[in-house]
């Protein structure tokens, strides 16, 4: 590897229990370089894919080492053949092992009435350098693997242990104790692990109480059964747990669930955020959740906001809090939001919208 350091000085190498991977340039990674290679670190089989840049950047990497391994014929033998839900829980195995680099970022979240903080939401970004994926990619491998209750687990008592530490470095400075949304799915609030008592001790271990905690359902996992976790989310509400519907009007966020739930948070899209201000049927949609909301006793928060006409429109709707990049973006410290009166005295402008979701 020393030579072809010299060689191909541009070349990333990274060492994986069943190989090497080599990334380089296209002109340079020439089959005859990749037979040397492998010839090189004794393994003659080798594939060589080129990376689509037409993907993400999040899922290039991933998409062409899968296919390295199948040209390569090492699928079969690592066992990368024979399923799909195989190797999705290969990288399971690999993002768990890697408990020490994962991160949580804060964003925070806003009354849009007065500019106030309300909480923050915690955002569980992945750290996989060999296997770069999303947390969205990492949450439908487990629920595709059915592992969605060791991965909320794993999250949760990493996130919580990352407040806690925030939350007395705080109270020792004499500053406001944190309030932070924590994403779930479904079948992890139906787990008795995380059975209402339970996950009071989990946050009481660490120097928290459940006021300061908020749990978000998420909407990658349909609910067949409305009543089990009914009982589970009047059981949180009761250890005074606040409890949030992610995604309302996409997915599985339905009228339906949210009124059987009777949810403290309301969390309404961004693909319904975005563009508001001149969407009559986007503003009637809202109108409705903002509607809906106060006969049920849930509050309205607005994700994704991005443009200071939208966040006008959704405060004289009545939406009552509000995040998004215009507000404060995720950071890997709570950091104050921005200032609501500065940002409307600002001059108007159409910013391009960041396609990508926080």
């Amino acid at each position: 590897m020393d030579r072809l350091a010299a060689e191909l000085p541009s070349a990333r190498a990274l060492e994986l229990d069943s190989g090497t991977v080599l990334i380089a340039p296209a002109e340079l990674l020439t089959d005859a370089i990749a037979e040397d290679v492998a010839a090189e670190v004794g393994n003659p089989a080798y594939g060589l894919v080129p990376i689509d840049h037409e993907l993400s950047e999040r899922d290039r990497y991933v998409v062409a080492l899968s296919a390295a391994v199948q040209a390569s014929g090492l699928a079969d033998r690592i066992g990368m053949g024979q399923s799909p839900q195989l190797v999705q829980s290969r990288m399971l195995d690999y993002f768990f092992s890697l408990h020490n680099l994962h991160t949580v970022a804060f964003q925070p979240i806003l009354h849009l009435s007065t500019g106030e903080l309300h909480e923050y939401e915690c955002l569980f970004r992945p750290q996989m350098p060999m296997l770069p994926q999303s947390i969205t990619a990492v949450v439908m491998a487990a629920i595709a693997t059915g592992r969605s209750v060791e991965l909320d687990t794993f999250i949760v008592q990493a996130v919580l242990d990352r407040v806690g530490e925030l939350d007395a470095t705080r109270r020792a400075a004499s500053l406001p104790r944190l309030r932070v949304a924590i994403n779930m799915t479904p079948a992890s609030l139906l787990d008795a692990g995380f059975e209402s008592e339970a996950l009071a001790t989990m946050v009481r271990e660490v120097g928290l109480e459940p006021t300061q905690i908020t749990l978000e359902c998420t909407e990658q996992q349909a609910v067949s059964d409305v009543v089990p976790l009914q009982r589970r989310v009047k059981a949180l509400r009761r250890m005074r747990f606040g409890f949030a519907v992610d995604d309302a009007g996409a997915g599985y966020a339905s009228f339906a669930l949210i009124a059987a739930l009777r949810t403290s948070v309301i969390k309404i899209d961004r693909d319904i955020v975005y563009g508001i201000a001149h969407d009559d049927a986007k503003q009637a949609l809202v109108e409705a959740f903002v509607s809906f909301g106060r006969r049920i006793g849930s509050t309205l928060l607005a994700e994704g906001i991005e443009k200071r006409a939208d966040l006008a429109k959704l405060t004289s709707l009545g939406v009552d809090l509000g995040q998004g990049f215009l507000l404060g973006r995720p950071e890997a410290e709570p950091r104050p939001p921005r200032n609501l009166e500065a940002l409307a005295r600002r001059p108007a402008s159409r910013p391009a919208r960041v396609p990508s979701r926080a």
